[in-house]
């Protein structure tokens, strides 16, 4: 039976700090090649960054950092040391990118303004999605959503869809116009549905049920080499009238490969039924929540 890999902890905080910088870097595109140079305003603490850098030429980088202080208190209380450390990182690490970016970048990418809110929404959401996959946040809504995302089974892009109205809808006191509002609309509400669908594409689960002769083997194998739990039914086959046994297991969607690939080793032959579930709560999963 082969040994069960152990983890190096200090490439995962690399792996995972790197993620976290490149989804940053994408972040700042949005912004600052999208958003900004169209005079589109999105939502959260960039947003109201952006309003007032519209209203002072004050570059976002600095207002976007302070504010972010404010919030990160209630970050760490809530969430932990560790979540602190990380939108400690990511909000300093966007206003870096915002700093270089924002000069070097005057015009916006596309000419087309519907195509910027689009595009500007797509990067954005997907950014900050993918920062929520390891555990950190770009500040702001961000610190809100994952707060009572911890306590209530509320997707974040739901959360922040909520709590950004406000944020744009103030942007027509600045430029007295509706399609502004609109535009910045539109961006939210791709932004929101990017990070939904990247998370729960990080967060997805299948379901196998595995018939095999070697199932004792296979069970084995699957708890001990990959750490996943495995439930044994009792069945019959029709046809044959033969007893059988099935195997179900309940993975993460990117576990799957290393299952198929156990099964493989030890029963070419088995058949393996796959199936999406729409949640699971528990242990090695996510938590219960009310």
């Amino acid at each position: 039976m082969t040994p069960k890999k152990k983890r190096n902890p200090t490439w995962d905080i690399i792996r995972t700090y790197s993620i976290i910088t490149f989804a940053l870097f994408v972040n700042a595109i949005a912004w600052t090649a999208f958003l900004l140079p169209s005079e589109i305003v999105g939502g959260g603490i960039t947003g109201l960054s952006a309003l007032i850098y519209y209203a002072t030429d004050i570059p976002i980088a600095i207002p976007f950092f302070l504010m972010n202080l404010v919030l990160l208190i209630f970050g760490v209380k809530s969430l932990g040391l560790g979540f602190g450390i990380k939108t400690v990182y990511g909000a300093a690490m966007l206003s870096v990118f915002f700093g270089i970016l924002q000069p070097l970048i005057t015009e916006p990418i596309v000419d087309d303004r519907f195509m910027s809110a689009i595009l500007g929404g797509i990067l954005g959401g997907a950014s900050v999605g993918l920062v929520f996959t390891q555990g950190g946040s770009t500040g702001g809504t961000d610190i809100i959503a994952m707060i009572i995302n911890k306590y209530r089974n509320i997707s974040h892009g739901r959360i922040i869809l909520y709590a950004d109205l406000i944020i744009i809808s103030s942007s027509y006191f600045l430029f007295q116009s509706l399609e502004v509002m609109v535009y910045g609309y539109v961006t939210m509400a791709v932004a929101s549905y990017s990070i939904d669908m990247l998370l729960m594409g990080h967060r997805r689960s299948v379901q196998m049920f595995i018939f095999s002769p070697k199932y004792e083997l296979i069970a084995e194998r699957i708890a001990n080499d990959i750490g996943r739990g495995v439930t044994l039914l009792n069945g019959q086959g029709w046809y044959s009238k033969e007893e059988s046994a099935v195997l179900v297991v309940v993975v993460k969607r990117h576990e799957t490969s290393v299952v198929f690939r156990t099964i493989k080793d030890v029963d070419p032959e088995a058949f393996i039924s796959v199936s999406n579930v729409m949640g699971v709560y528990g242990k090695g999963f996510d938590p219960i929540k009310y």
